[in-house]
Order: structure tokens, then C-alpha cells, then sequence
């Protein structure tokens, strides 16, 4: 079981306490789970294969990686074929940017500064922190070690669900406000315009409440409350000046003409007088880092489950 034993005895010395705030997982571990994600997503979803935007998708991926926090690992990026204004990323480094959002996204650094805030919970360690507290450690060292095959088989599948019913891996407010903080400074760094994160979300908030149901759903994972918003811009304002800061690109809008057009409504979601409407038939956005459930916030825009 390589370091897992030895963690094991630590916390296991140490007490409950300790084993619900470690994080069992080295580098190594997150990239054999990140790699079984990986394959199992590409079960269930459809990835984009136009050269030219997923190219330029993993150019601005490897752009932001290269200055991020974190260089023990590579980061890939796939395009999902779905119209839910999201993004995700798993242990490992391994992101997927939604169609819908890039085309929600005005400018390059808006787009970036969402993919810069899922790189900042890989770079934070975020999912697998989470993993060791949600599983618990039998199951956590039965994964890693490979004991239980059909355990592995188990929780991949319970990540990824069809329709939108899988595991959310739902952090709380320090994990949210960490990874703005490591996305904010990777654009920074990247000389991307590093107020991208923060409009983008602003404009979300201002927008929740005119129906738009791929909103709604990037709302229920990435709740961009004022507070978030409040303390993204005074980051952003402490940063020190800095010339040519890009806030969109030619390549950008080219590639924004490029994008397929988003599937008919009767090809994605129906509606039922009086009820809800059924679950998209892509629902990949379940295992979105950095989400809350909606009754985790409270009516003033705070996060109600963390005091803020």
C-alpha cells in the first residue's frame, strides 16, 4: 500500500479528528483516479473533436498551467458536448469545459478565469481531501491499494451518472474562496486579465433569477454569492499594475463563431405544465468541483452551512 500505510497508523494514532481534515492521497494516487474518471466520463458523455477549438481550449489550459501553483503534475482538458453552462475538473488534473459555457463566457479571461478556478481546486488538493472525508478510509485504502476492484468500480460509477444524479463533490466555503483566490492569481500570472472570474460570476448572480436554466444549474454547483464576488475584486484590486493584461483574443472570437449551435429543446430537456423539467440527457455537470446545493446558502447570498 506504498505511503498509505504509514498515513494510516498516523491518523489512526492520532484520532477521528485527524482523519476527517487528512488527505490520504499522494500525487501518484490522484493520477490513477484521475485516469479512471477519465475513462469512465468518456463513457458517458461526448467530447467535441473539432481540432481547431479543442486545440485552442487546451492552449489556454497549458497557458494557465504553466504558471499555476502546482507543476507535479499535467493538466488535459476535454470539450463537452453539452449546453449546461459549467466546467469540472477531477483529482489529477484532468478538466472538462462545457460548449455552454464558452459560449457564455464574453471574453478570454472570463473563460479562463472559470478554467483557472477548477485548476485551483486540483492545485488545492480539493477532490481528494473531499474523497478521504466522503469515503471514509476503508474504502479510500481499498481504492488506492486495489484491493476491491468492484468497490473502484462502485465509486467511479457513482461520480458519473447519467442525468445528473451521481456524487457532487460539494466543498465548502473555504475550498471555494481558495480556488478563486489560486484562479484569480493564475490569470494574473498568465497576463490574462484576472477580473475574468470576477464578472463572469457577477453577471451570473444578476442573471439568476431570469429563468435560464443553464444558468440555474452553474449557479447550484459555482454559487457566485457577493461575498465571493466581494473579496474576488479586492484581490484583484491589491494586485500590482501590470501592462497588457489580455482580456480577450482574436482567436477567441473566432473560435466562439466556430462553436456548434446549442441542440434543439426537444433534443435536450422536455417540460410537463405545472412541473420541473426533466434532467438534461448529458449530465456530466454531477461531478463538478466546488459545489454547494442550493439550500447550503442563505437569503442574503451567503453560505449558510459554513457561516458565511
Amino acid at each position: 500500500m506504498r505511503l498509505i500505510s504509514v498515513a494510516l497508523l498516523a491518523l489512526t494514532l492520532a484520532g477521528c479528528a485527524a482523519i476527517q481534515s487528512a488527505n490520504l492521497l499522494t500525487t501518484e494516487d490522484e493520477l490513477s483516479l484521475g485516469k479512471q474518471f477519465d475513462a469512465e466520463i468518456a463513457k458517458e458523455a461526448e467530447f467535441l473533436e473539432d481540432p481547431e477549438i479543442v486545440g485552442y481550449v487546451d492552449d489556454l489550459t497549458q497557458r494557465l498551467a504553466k504558471v499555476c501553483k502546482r507543476a507535479d503534475i499535467e493538466y488535459h482538458v476535454r470539450v463537452v458536448v453539452s449546453d449546461e453552462i459549467n466546467a469540472f475538473a477531477v483529482p489529477g488534473g484532468f478538466l472538462y469545459v462545457n460548449l455552454g459555457l464558452m459560449r457564455a463566457a464574453k471574453s478570454e479571461a472570463e473563460l479562463a478565469g472559470v478554467m483557472g478556478h477548477e485548476i485551483g481546486h486540483v492545485v488545492g488538493r480539493h477532490g481528494a481531501k473531499h474523497m478521504t472525508q466522503q469515503m471514509g478510509l476503508a474504502a479510500i485504502v481499498g481504492v488506492i491499494a486495489g484491493d476491491d476492484p468492484g468497490l473502484t468500480k462502485e465509486i467511479v460509477g457513482g461520480l458519473i451518472a447519467v442525468g445528473g444524479q451521481g456524487l457532487l463533490l460539494k466543498y465548502g466555503r473555504e475550498d471555494e474562496l481558495e480556488a478563486d483566490s489560486y484562479g484569480i492569481q493564475n490569470l494574473y500570472d498568465a497576463g490574462i486579465d484576472p477580473s475574468g472570474l470576477v464578472t463572469f460570476f457577477d453577471k451570473l448572480l444578476n442573471q439568476e433569477g431570469d429563468g435560464d436554466g443553464g444558468i440555474g444549474r452553474m449557479l447550484s454547483t459555482h454559487p457566485p454569492t457577493k461575498q465571493r464576488i466581494e473579496r474576488g475584486k479586492g484581490q484583484v484590486d491589491a494586485l500590482p499594475p501590470r501592462a497588457g493584461l489580455q482580456k480577450t483574443s482574436a482567436r477567441f472570437r473566432r473560435i466562439q463563431k466556430m462553436l456548434p449551435p446549442p441542440k434543439e429543446p426537444a433534443e435536450t430537456e422536455t417540460s410537463t405544465p405545472g412541473g420541473d423539467r426533466d434532467e438534461p440527457r448529458v449530465g456530466v455537470r454531477v461531478i463538478v468541483q466546488g459545489g454547494h446545493k442550493p439550500d447550503d446558502l442563505d437569503p442574503a447570498g451567503g453560505d449558510a452551512a459554513n457561516g458565511g
